[in-house]
């Protein structure tokens, strides 16, 4: 059975993203569906899959990880707006019975993403 999953890791501080809200949209026809919402634990992983089943399917997604939030907690200072704020990672799925797993590597001043295992 296909899923989606993920994890946070901060590679600033060398350790997990805890506490991270995470959102799941599909994209269809030009629009975004909110699909749900989850948030990352003390691992920086969510507690189980974003998408599984029936609800995982061919398409366009996006997750949008809440960053900002989570670097205010840990106290790293930046001007206002953030240079990272709200990060959208949009991504598609060829094959929904397979499991994609697409984490976020996390620092105040970047980011990077790939399908993991």
């Amino acid at each position: 059975m296909g899923r989606l999953t993920t994890h946070v890791l901060d590679t600033a501080r060398g350790a997990p993203g805890s506490g991270i809200t995470i959102e799941i949209f599909r994209l269809v026809a030009g629009s975004r569906e909110h699909l749900g919402r989850a948030v990352t634990n003390s691992d920086g992983r969510c507690d189980g899959p974003i998408l599984e089943g029936e609800h995982f399917q061919e398409g366009e997604y996006e997750l949008v990880f809440h960053a900002g939030d989570y670097l205010r907690t840990h106290g790293v200072e930046a001007t206002e707006p953030r240079f990272l704020d709200v990060i959208p990672l949009r991504f598609g799925v060829a094959d929904p019975s397979e499991h994609y797993h697409v984490p976020l590597l996390l620092s105040p001043y970047g980011y990077s993403t790939y399908r993991g295992s």
